[in-house]
């Protein structure tokens, strides 16, 4: 039986699902009080690849030593996995 916290990881994801899950990032870092990682994902609606990747990353980076936002984390690296599908 597969661990129920366990993401199964979609890399078909399109723009739209992948804005979605960045409003989702910024949402719940700002339910966290979070400002400086919300702010990262302000306005990415319609932005090109390259600045969604570099904020991507960047958040990354600013979670690595914060395992109590897990969940963030994985809805980052869900993201990432979709980058690539963006055009």
């Amino acid at each position: 039986m597969a661990d129920d916290k366990t993401m199964r990881m979609v890399t078909n994801l399109d723009r739209k699902a992948v804005e979605g899950k960045l409003a989702e990032a910024r949402t719940a870092a700002q339910s966290g009080n979070l400002a400086e990682l919300a702010a990262m994902f302000a306005g990415v609606e319609g932005m090109p690849r390259a600045q969604i990747e570099t904020r991507v990353a960047n958040a990354l980076k600013w979670l690595a030593d914060k395992p109590q936002h897990q969940k963030i984390t994985a809805t980052l690296e869900l993201v990432e996995l979709n980058l690539k599908n963006l055009k």
